[in-house]
């Protein structure tokens, strides 16, 4: 039964007060960009071309199918988050509902998550930022612009500009969450104007016949390019792992979660209607940039130049929630005995956990340097729709378990929201490769193995 043991959610809130180390700073806005700053990057900036060749111009539907299924566990997460405003996301929520292997599993799922995240997104920056500096003459020695091996035909060695760009993510991270917001919500602002100048620019060179035909695969290539852009949409999850720093987080945290989620959903359904105007989808195969490549197609040079300049910034703001979320995944786990106490030791001076940042940042850091994107990008989506499952497989076990406890957002239509939630993500988790499945097990089994080996021995809600 030691596996099923659950932290009494009194005792969580108590606890969290009692050692609140890290600082408060965070408002409803700064949590909001702080979501948007993780959804818009990789998924609109790069995956857009993906998805158009699998389904066409209802690739807008796609994004539809993704949104909703996002939606679903969105309204968990708020949920949760106002009602145990506590660091460390559905792992601190699974602790309190499904016991202590389940919030495990959760746990060690997302430090994969947000640690691939950060590593894939670094990678794909990295292309963006050469391809912007060769515009002005500038290049990078070939052995050191890419992992070993991904560039067929061209000796690469080592993705120096991916590093190079983790390194200065965690340097942030670690000297403050307020710094870190600040520049966030710059570079969010920024990237925002670029998706909305290539709306307000593309929607005059739409060409209606590029919609037709709408649906060329047939609706299995509208759920696979749905699975596939569910990666757009990771990152509103991250916003629930700042509870500890938010001013007031049952108030604020439904507000970020919801409304980063809203935005970023209206936007990307609009930019796919947009570029699939423009270019017939069959032309975006191996296509790495295809929003920019769009517009040069429309004859817009001037607008492709800027969104180039806005994936760049685009994905440096997803690498900064995605490496904020993780930290603060592990500082949870580690405050509760299942990992090393050195990893939830907070500086004195930044209060932040100094430390795991470094450790994460540089682990990453040479996973992003050395493995091609494509490789990277295997486990991700697998690993966020087992998260989004568990949320809401949870909210209805609190609903049952702790039902007069004060919930400042109540998650609306329990039960059919949450088990709506549980099926549109095992539908999508179906609609995976193989090998992603096969990836996956392989980590939960390693995953198992540090837990009977040292956290089940050291949790302190064994003591």
């Amino acid at each position: 039964m030691s596996l099923f043991r659950k932290k009494s959610v009194e005792h969580m809130l108590a606890a969290s007060a009692q050692t609140a180390d890290l600082k408060k700073a965070l408002g409803a806005l700064d949590l909001t960009f702080l979501g948007v700053g993780a959804i818009i990057g990789t998924g609109i900036f790069v995956l857009t071309g993906t998805g158009a060749v699998q389904a066409g111009p209802a690739l807008m539907i796609s994004f539809v199918i993704a949104a909703i299924a996002c939606g679903f566990a969105a309204l968990a997460y708020a949920e949760f988050a106002s009602t145990i405003p506590v660091a460390g996301s559905i792992y601190t929520y699974s602790y309190a509902t499904l016991g202590e292997l389940a919030a495990w599993i959760i746990g060690w799922d997302l430090m994969l998550e947000y640690g691939l995240a950060t590593s894939a997104v670094s990678v794909g920056w990295s292309g963006y930022l050469q391809s912007l500096l060769s515009g002005f003459g500038v290049s990078l020695p070939m052995a050191l612009s890419a992992a070993p091996g991904a560039i067929p035909g061209h000796e690469t060695l080592f993705n120096l500009p991916a590093f190079l760009v983790m390194m200065a993510i965690t340097m942030l991270l670690s000297l403050g969450v307020r710094e870190s917001a600040r520049i966030n919500n710059i570079m969010v602002a920024i990237k925002v104007v670029v998706v909305l100048l290539v709306i307000v620019v593309g929607v005059f060179h739409v060409t209606p016949a590029n919609w037709h035909p709408f649906m060329p695969h047939g609706w299995s290539g509208v759920f696979g390019a749905a699975a596939v852009m569910f990666f757009a949409f990771i990152g509103f999850d991250s916003v629930s792992s700042a509870a500890e720093e938010v001013k007031n987080p049952k108030r604020d945290l439904p507000i970020g979660i919801i409304a980063s989620l809203g935005v970023c959903g209206v936007l990307y359904v609009a930019v796919a209607a947009v570029v699939t105007g423009i270019v017939p989808s069959e032309k975006f195969m191996g296509i790495s940039h295809p929003v920019s490549y769009a517009l040069q197609l429309a004859g817009q040079n001037w607008v492709a130049g800027f969104i180039d300049l806005g994936a760049v910034l685009g994905m440096l703001t997803v690498i900064l929630v995605m490496a904020y979320g993780q930290t603060r995944v592990i500082f949870a786990m580690s405050r509760d005995g299942l990992l090393p106490a050195k990893l939830s030791k907070v500086h004195p001076r930044f209060a932040t956990p100094f430390f795991t940042t470094w450790l994460v940042g540089l682990f990453f850091g040479l996973i992003g340097a050395l493995v091609p994107l494509n490789v990277l990008a295997e486990l991700i989506n697998i690993g966020t729709l087992a998260a989004f499952s568990m949320v809401s497989i949870a909210v209805l076990v609190l609903r049952k378990t702790h039902p007069e406890l004060p919930r400042a957002f109540r998650c609306p239509g329990v039960p059919v929201v949450p088990v709506l939630a549980v099926a549109s993500c095992l539908f999508l988790m179906l609609n995976l490769q193989g090998i992603t499945w096969a990836a996956f097990v392989i980590w939960l089994l390693i995953g198992m193995v540090v837990y009977f080996g040292y956290s089940r021995r050291h949790s302190k809600l064994a003591k």
